[in-house]
């Protein structure tokens, strides 16, 4: 069986029809069996269409590691480009922009297991970073400690 895209030509009308074969649209063409389903028209033309053909190719499954090393690599690029790298002083920062003592931008640094917990508590917002998301410093920047 084959499946076509028709057009009427009386019409314009588009619609489909199954065949037995290439040549049973031919042969019912040929002898005026087609027609428009709407208007009954019986100039009906088979219009361009991309064979369905099953490929040779399988459909794989992207590598989690490479889907997550990309994902890494953009959103390192993306806090080294767009946040101020505050070295160890990351939680003195937060707070003095959380209490308005500081203009609000965004910082990226280093705060100790007691300071983190310290911010949650105070409701300082601060996410911590994976260690795969985290960019290096560039030589303009404090040295980490």
């Amino acid at each position: 069986m084959i499946r076509y895209a028709l057009l009427c030509q009386d019409c314009e009308a588009e619609f489909e029809a199954w065949f037995s074969s290439s040549d049973g649209f031919d042969k019912q063409a040929a002898a005026g069996q087609l027609s428009c389903p709407q208007c009954h028209g019986a100039q009906v033309a088979k219009q361009i269409m991309a064979p369905a053909v099953s490929g040779t190719k399988k459909n794989v499954a992207p590598d989690p590691a490479k889907v997550f090393g990309k994902l890494a690599a953009k959103a390192r690029q993306h806090v080294a480009e767009n946040f101020d790298y505050v070295s160890d002083g990351f939680a003195h920062e937060a707070r003095a922009m959380h209490f308005g003592e500081t203009e609000s931008r965004p910082i990226w640094g280093e705060t100790t297991p007691d300071e983190r917990e310290a911010l949650v508590e105070e409701g300082v917002p601060a996410t911590p970073l994976h260690p795969a998301f985290v960019p290096r410093p560039g030589p303009d920047d404090k040295d980490i400690h």
